[in-house]
């Protein structure tokens, strides 16, 4: 029995796991969980994403994977046209070591 609580415990305690960031594009604003704008400035962003070419090197802090299809997203997404629109804003880096969030208190959009 105590085999199994530990057994419990650990599992319970050590098997939260950052998954990456899998994201799909909506169409529609209403089949979004997290409405996004796009800024032409890193300054002012919340977020600097890097569009990664692999599913495994996806995480959290701002490297997206892109799915084709809506099921396969952990994330569903819409591109907003003005920024006051937006839960959470983006912009898109170059280099991989770039990405990251610049605005922490946006973390729970993508949780």
């Amino acid at each position: 029995m105590k085999k199994v609580l530990l057994t419990v415990f650990f599992l319970a305690t050590f098997s939260v796991v950052s998954f990456g960031q899998k994201v799909f594009a909506t169409k529609y604003a209403s089949q979004a969980q997290v409405k996004v704008y796009e800024v032409k400035y890193e300054s002012q962003a919340d977020l600097l994403v890097y569009k990664v070419s692999y599913e495994s090197q996806a995480n959290n802090d701002g490297k997206w994977y892109f799915v084709n299809y809506e099921s396969q997203a952990q994330k569903k997404i819409f591109f907003v046209d003005y920024e006051s629109q937006a839960d959470i804003k983006i912009y898109f880096v170059k280099y991989e070591s770039q990405a990251g969030w610049k605005n922490r208190s946006k973390t729970h959009l993508f949780r």
